[in-house]
């Protein structure tokens, strides 16, 4: 059951019981943002679902969708932290410590990052990425573990008003990972700046034993940073979107499909200034409350930032008997079964397709709870794009179990299936039975029926951007094409991450290619450099000096 109102801008979103009066709580959330936005502003009105918007309604400048670690990392800088060169720090890059010496008295936001990120490489391809990461991480490729040459100062003059919006608690996708695998990454790799991981878990007494860390641990680590660096007021939980879209693509286009009743600059201004701020936007989706109901809302924005990672949509098979319930797509979905004994005394084995690490832990996970696999997946064995043969033996010993036991414990065709483990190298799955069997194809065509208990597909996830048009599929490198991490990342500009064919729409973190945390901070350190020209650029055309004639302190 909905409740009829929409509500913009003022979104201040929190827990409430079914007591309140609409009223209270809609007014509850105008609070925050009203101060927020600066005293300039005449009035904030809050609209019935039925009342078209008006001059009056406020856009925010940034709504950011997705509250995981790009999210995050993104509200950190917009919220004014800036960071600048240590006093004491010397960079072993001689090249790029002589670049940032030449303007210590900068932040790295107001510094050129082309400049700065000429010649470096690293393992993202976006430079702005490893420019940042080789900041907080240097030469952290090497295996050298070196100091940040990074300190941060808050700046409250460069605070930009934003929203992050998530289905959960901050930290995203995080919080559903299977909690007793180990991270891929070091601890500090995940870390986000202005709070080492080994920092917080040492004030909160966690006993870390490893330099790699379970997947509980960094969600508790990303919502207590939300906390302890005062950014809990820019982020709604149990958030859904359910439309973006674009309310006027400028004069050169045709703008016959649009109300004419919606204005394109909103910001009423006491001293009669022009307004700044662009209704660009159109974010509208619902809350979901404790009892429930759904509260639907509709704001506005001059910029939207997606940072909704790639694990919204598990990567299907799309074969004949997938939608049956015995076949699964997650690791959480699997991990429930094992510890709830769904799978305990079962006489046929699991069947876990994928090569990758989340079919690994799949496997581990079946494998120490006494639970017969077969494993199928694609590549040879000995395919040199497989994971495991760019992890280093020492630092993932169960992962190279798991690897040997690929290689060792395969299928032949005079044999029987290993007791506890067989693998199917270079096999497809051509159909799922209702009776709970498989048929297998190998690369020459010979096919094989197995029996199994419950089947496990795991061929990685992709992002579900259904609320844009198109689904998105306009936005890729490749058009019309739905977007994904490795083959079809979202096409931005490497300097400021705004997306080249849709301007005002910015992207970061596994959307652009960027899979691990320690390079999606780069995307932020983007975003926010070029909302700050812009920023500047209103402020210089208006003659507003630093002060805020946009509602920005």
């Amino acid at each position: 059951m909905f409740t009829r109102v929409f509500f913009h801008l003022s979104f201040s979103i929190r827990n409430y019981n079914s007591s309140e009066t609409e009223g209270q709580l809609l007014n509850s959330f105008g609070q925050y943002f009203g101060d927020s936005l600066g005293k300039k502003i005449k009035r904030m009105p809050l609209l019935e679902e039925t009342v078209l918007p008006g001059d009056s309604v406020l856009t925010l400048p940034v709504v950011i969708i997705g509250n995981g670690p790009s999210g995050i990392c993104l509200s950190y800088l917009l919220s004014g932290y800036r960071p600048y060169l240590s006093p004491e720090a010397v960079h072993p890059n001689p090249i790029l410590h002589t670049k940032l010496e030449e303007a210590r008295h900068l932040s790295i936001v107001d510094q050129d990052l082309e400049y700065l990120s000429e010649g470096l490489e690293g393992r993202s391809s976006n430079p702005v990425a490893v420019l940042f990461d080789t900041l907080l991480h240097p030469d952290a490729d090497f295996g050298y573990d070196y100091p940040s040459v990074l300190h941060w100062k808050l700046e409250q003059h460069n605070y930009i008003p934003h929203i992050v919006l998530g289905k959960g608690p901050p930290g995203g996708a995080w919080h559903a990972m299977e909690g007793s695998m180990l991270t891929i990454s070091f601890g500090d790799w995940m870390e986000l700046p202005g709070l080492t991981f080994k920092d917080w878990a040492a004030s909160k007494r966690r006993n870390i034993k490893s330099d790699r860390v379970m997947p509980e641990e960094i969600a508790c680590y990303y919502k207590h940073y939300v906390k302890v660096m005062g950014l809990q007021k820019n982020f709604r939980d149990n958030v859904y979107i359910t439309s973006v879209s674009r309310l006027y693509r400028g004069d050169d286009e045709d703008r016959s499909q649009l109300n004419e009743n919606i204005p394109t600059q909103h910001l009423e201004m006491e001293d009669g200034q022009k307004p700044l701020i662009k209704r660009n936007w159109e974010v509208r989706g619902y809350q979901r409350a404790t009892d429930g109901s759904h509260v639907p809302f509709c704001l506005f924005a001059e910029n939207v930032a997606l940072a909704t990672g790639t694990f919204d949509s598990p990567g299907r098979l799309h074969v004949e008997g997938e939608d049956f319930p015995f076949v699964l797509h997650s690791m959480s979905d699997f991990g429930a079964a094992v510890s709830k004994g769904k799978l305990r005394g079962k006489a046929d084995p699991v069947l876990i397709v994928g090569a990758g690490l989340t079919a690994a832990d799949a496997v581990l996970c079946a494998y120490n709870n006494n639970i017969p696999v077969i494993h199928v997946f694609r590549r040879r064995v000995t395919d040199s794009s497989l994971i495991f043969k760019q992890l280093p033996k020492k630092l993932y010993p169960e992962y190279h179990k798991v690897y040997h036991m690929m290689c060792t414990q395969s299928h032949t065709g005079d044999s029987n299936l290993h007791s506890a483990y067989t693998s199917f190298p270079e096999h497809n799955v051509l159909s799922f039975k209702p009776e709970m069997k498989c048929v297998l194809q190998s690369a020459s065509g010979l096919k094989k029926i197995l029996k199994f208990s419950v089947a496990l597909v795991l061929i990685g996830s992709h992002p579900n951007l259904f609320f844009l048009k198109d689904q998105g599929h306009s936005i890729g490198h490749h058009l019309n094409q739905p977007i994904t991490c490795k083959g079809n990342p979202i096409e931005i500009d490497p300097y400021t991450y705004e997306c080249t064919k849709e301007a005002n729409l910015f992207a970061l973190g596994p959307l652009v290619g960027d899979n691990f945390v320690r390079f999606l901070k780069g995307g932020a350190l983007g975003i926010v450099r070029c909302l700050a020209i812009r920023q500047k650029k209103k402020h210089e055309l208006t003659g507003s000096g630093d002060g805020g004639g946009d509602g920005v302190p």
